[in-house]
């Protein structure tokens, strides 16, 4: 019983520490947030590029702005109520209106915009300027798939749900976070992108709408038919970072994931390397040195010169009588 007893107290308080770093936005593992989301998680991540993090900046900075307001405008309020209530004989006064406090509550909400638009104006300008990029991926939405080709480098492939998410969804199976962690999240084909690089991305699709969305860059983009749209991101730490399409494209439109694997640019090197390397054709075989015919031959032995025909000299004229 006391075991058991102690083991309770235990789960409680794991489960109050979860709870109360959730609120926070904090795993129980760390305190800064991985690009994917946790447990118990209740704000945003930062995100693993410079967007992302514009993103996050603009949004904590909005939160402890209403924060700060909430704490004056309800503090206030709690003031009032409690010192002015009737039990201590307070009068309300009889006035329609105050210059002063109309001025005060309309110029402090004035400030407080003009302080938020600029910084959220100028990250989204930043939003925007694909300048400068170091490469460019293009980005083509399918029914129900992506295809991806490094512009510049003939490199180019298509990436679909992978094969044993889409066999679990088939036959009915009952998916565990144990077995399939990743369970209509992975792909036959992941997108390699090398880190600390500006990257340009220009979107489109080939049949309906859709929307190419990765968290942890920061952004998400539609993939419309006849348009080109553009976004970048440059991604700071390597890892594996997964999204999904987020534009209803029909009836397939909940296993078209996405997959982007952020490797140092050496590394990158290599595989870009290997990939053009499978994709470049077999060279044709060499055509093999003709073979000169041998000389004929008669059986009693090699065939003789022919010889060089003798021209008699002319006959001498005879002597005039």
């Amino acid at each position: 019983m006391k075991q058991a007893g102690q083991l309770k107290q235990a789960r409680t308080k794991q489960w109050a520490t979860r709870v109360g770093l959730g609120m926070l936005g904090l795993s129980s593992s760390a305190f800064a947030q991985s690009a994917d989301p946790v447990e118990w998680q209740l704000n945003m991540g930062r995100g693993v590029t410079t967007l992302s993090n514009h993103a996050y900046d603009a949004h904590m900075m909005a939160f402890w702005i209403c924060v700060g307001i909430g704490l004056v405008v309800f503090g206030a309020m709690a003031w009032a109520v409690f010192a002015f209530r009737k039990s201590k004989g307070a009068v309300a006064a009889n006035f329609s209106h105050n210059t002063t406090a109309e001025v005060i509550w309309t110029v402090i909400p004035v400030v407080l915009l003009v302080a938020m638009a600029w910084p959220a104006t100028t990250k989204l300008i930043a939003m925007y300027d694909t300048r400068q990029s170091e490469m460019t991926v293009k980005v083509t939405g399918f029914q129900w798939m992506w295809k991806y080709e490094y512009l510049g480098e003939d490199v180019a492939f298509t990436s679909r749900l992978d094969r044993e998410s889409d066999r679990i969804r088939q036959d009915g199976e009952r998916p565990s976070a144990e077995k399939n962690p990743h369970y209509l999240l992975d792909v036959d084909h992941v997108l390699v992108l090398p880190v600390d690089t500006k990257i340009r991305f220009v979107i489109t699709a080939d049949d309906v709408i859709h929307s190419w969305w990765v968290p942890a860059l920061g952004w998400k983009q539609d993939a419309i038919p006849g348009i080109i749209n553009e976004a970048w991101a440059d991604i700071r730490t390597p890892g594996i970072y997964r999204g999904q399409c987020a534009e209803l494209c029909g009836k397939d439109h909940g296993f078209m994931p996405i997959v982007v694997k952020a490797v140092p640019k050496a590394e990158f090197r290599q595989w870009l390397a290997a990939q053009k390397a499978a994709a470049a054709p077999e060279p044709a075989p060499a055509a093999a040195p003709a073979t000169p015919a041998p000389a004929a031959e008669t059986p009693a032995g090699p065939a003789a010169e022919p010889a060089t025909a003798q021209v008699a000299p002319p006959a001498a004229a005879p002597a005039a009588g």
